[in-house]
């Protein structure tokens, strides 16, 4: 691929430059909230402080209840089942420099376009909706699979998946405008290492916009440049309220690489 993946500062400059400082704003807000329940705890009331001291019990539990959905729901992909799937997902692990290859699913879509990154325990797995997953095979367009791929590993070789991290975000998450915007930066993170692994592939993110018939009609550029005109109070409303960069901004970082995504 021409890409050296041992270089430790490629694989920084892959990190949108936005991602660390609102991780430790998130995670800053997080612990605010465990220490004043902690200091409520000890002055005698006994509700709001063992709510917030169950969350690290119920991120547990979330991730564990989602692992487990996607085992006895989802299809594995495998070296016998989906090949060629299973070998995207391999070659991106190995190219990110992971110790292990994350396991990956396909789950039913019913029409949805999805795939994401999550993990249990010492697992990390990815899943891809079957919407999203026969573009890669029925629609024979296996660069825009590649590049999903690429991006959910990229989301597990940056951490994002972790359950410290997770943990440590949790109280921001439910701050609106706060937990989404470093949500918005991880994405971006993760577009980077999808773009470095297989940068023909960012054209198929059309399909975000026109789903998985029309998307090859549909003008990658136009929906980029619109970043630049399409703006005002309620785009940035509803992008500062998105967990995903809205299409125009997404389009637009991966168009011009000379920029990081914008988050805000």
């Amino acid at each position: 691929m021409g890409v050296r993946w041992g270089d430790r500062r490629l694989r920084t400059s892959l990190r949108h430059p936005r991602e660390i400082p609102l991780l430790l704003l998130c995670v800053g807000v997080s612990l605010l909230a465990v220490v004043g329940a902690v200091s409520r705890a000890y002055s005698g009331d006994p509700n709001e402080p063992l709510l917030l001291l169950s969350i690290p019990a119920l991120v547990y539990f979330v991730r564990g209840q989602l692992y487990a959905r996607q085992r006895v729901n989802g299809v594995r992909i495998t070296e016998k089942q989906f090949p060629e799937a299973y070998g995207m997902v391999a070659e991106a692990a190995a190219a990110f420099r992971m110790r292990n290859v994350p396991e990956a699913y396909v789950v039913l879509g019913n029409g949805v376009i999805n795939a994401f990154a999550s993990g249990h325990g010492f697992r990390r797995y990815v899943a891809v909706t079957s919407d999203l997953f026969e573009v890669g095979g029925r629609l024979s367009d296996p660069d825009t699979l590649r590049f999903v791929i690429g991006h959910e590993v990229g989301h597990i070789a940056a951490g994002h998946t972790s359950f410290w991290r997770q943990f440590g975000i949790s109280v921001a998450n439910v701050i609106p405008g706060v937990g989404t915007s470093l949500s918005r930066a991880q994405e971006y993170t993760a577009d980077n290492h999808a773009h470095a692994f297989c940068p023909e592939g960012m054209y198929g993110l059309r399909v975000l916009a026109a789903g998985k018939y029309l998307y090859p009609s549909v003008d990658f550029d136009d929906i980029a440049a619109r970043a630049h005109t399409d703006t005002g109070f309620f785009v940035l409303l509803v992008n500062l309220l998105s967990s995903h960069p809205v299409n125009t901004f997404r389009f637009a970082a991966l168009a011009d690489r000379g920029r990081p995504g914008r988050v805000f």
